[in-house]
């Protein structure tokens, strides 16, 4: 049985459709990514699989249980977080403060030495306030933020937009070394080089359609697919 499942969701906001009987699945312990073009629907379907956009139909199970519906506090509660583009840190609070606040309502919360341990950047800057950090260690603290609430799931929506190469393979060291220690993550990139670096399957996603599915490596031989859906 696959941690999460979602089958035939369709997604409106307002009357646009943009989601189109989009399925997928993410077995325990796996990296996926979700690729496409801007405009694709990739930051949809996260969204709907967080509950911050309801389907008008299809299903979404999370460890079999359906969650189609359920608002993202409720999810979040069963071990999914949604790690956002925008990273919506607190500015005005430091960095402790922003990781002490997102493991108030933890049904299991992880120590600070341990999220430390794994992001030791953020341990030298843990006094200081969320606006005054590098959008490189913004990143850093909005994934620690969900990896402190013990995600047994993790959707990353764009991690990597806007940072220097440098930052991009120091987060990508992470995300590798959390998947190792049995972190289950999907991934919505634009980087696709880096997005495959890292994941076990991938799925293609075009104005709303799923369009393939199948390995990294695959993916890479497919030129045709590679140039059509994601201008590479």
């Amino acid at each position: 049985m696959s941690l999460l499942e979602a089958n035939r969701i369709n997604s409106y906001y307002g009357d646009s459709h943009i989601l189109f009987n989009v399925s997928i699945q993410v077995a325990e312990n796996e990296v996926v990514a979700l690729l496409g073009r801007n405009g694709a629907g990739k930051t949809t379907t996260l969204k709907t699989l967080m509950g911050v956009l309801a389907p008008l139909s299809g299903e979404i199970l999370l460890r079999g249980h359906p969650i189609a519906g359920h608002k993202p506090h409720e999810i979040a509660r069963l071990g999914m977080q949604l790690v956002p583009e925008e990273r919506r840190i607190f500015g005005t609070l430091t960095v402790e403060e922003n990781l002490v606040l997102a493991g108030l309502s933890a049904p299991k919360r992880l120590p600070l030495k341990e999220i430390y341990a794994i992001f030791p950047r953020l341990e030298e800057r843990r006094k200081l306030n969320g606006k005054q950090l590098s959008g490189g260690e913004q990143q850093m603290l909005a994934i620690a933020r969900a990896l402190i609430r013990d995600a047994s799931l993790i959707l990353l929506d764009e991690p990597f937009e806007g940072l220097a190469p440098i930052i991009v393979q120091d987060l990508l060291r992470i995300t590798t070394e959390l998947a190792k220690a049995g972190r289950t993550i999907l991934i919505v990139e634009q980087n696709v080089a880096a997005a495959l670096s890292i994941a076990h399957r991938t799925y293609v996603l075009n104005n709303g359609h799923l369009v393939w599915e199948g390995t990294p490596e695959t993916l890479k031989k497919s030129p045709d697919i590679m140039k059509t859906y994601l201008g590479v």
